[in-house]
């Protein structure tokens, strides 16, 4: 399969993890518990996402993770975080063979990591997808914008 050098990218936090539709989240994240990231329900079904993705990059597509860590935390919270994140991946979506997952401080632009004007974010986040200088999405229709690709 020939590589198209095009990746389709996703946040995790408000995209395809609910972290803040877990009470307390704020609070939890502000005494460094990693409880949130790992009781964050999907927010689309994700074996439909999977099967998705796995088309798309036997069709020559990169896929992507770019998440960021909490606003504030110790060094020790933050690869606890990543660690918690890598397994809610695992856990979700263990079909998925990511070619990247790139989890970085709060800010981190995300666009540094958009290689290609073809690259595409989906992003909860409005700035997020405003400085991309690929194709960005909101998390509205995430599988109807996968289907038209």
């Amino acid at each position: 399969m020939k590589k198209l050098n095009i990746t389709i990218n996703f946040d995790m936090d408000g995209t395809i993890a609910d972290l803040y539709g877990v009470d307390n989240w704020l609070e939890m994240l502000i005494a460094e518990d990693t409880t949130p990231y790992a009781k964050a329900i999907p927010l689309l079904h994700l074996s439909s996402l999977a099967r998705k993705l796995n088309a798309l990059q036997r069709n020559g597509y990169d896929l992507a993770i770019i998440s960021w860590l909490s606003k504030s935390g110790s060094e020790a919270y933050n690869e606890a975080v990543t660690a918690v994140k890598m397994a809610w991946l695992k856990k979700h979506l263990p079909s998925v063979a990511w070619d990247r997952i790139t989890i970085v401080p709060y800010g981190t632009p995300k666009q540094n990591f958009c290689e290609n004007p073809l690259d595409i974010l989906f992003d909860d986040e409005a700035k997020n997808r405003d400085n991309w200088t690929g194709r960005a999405y909101d998390v509205q229709n995430i599988m109807e914008i996968l289907r038209e690709i």
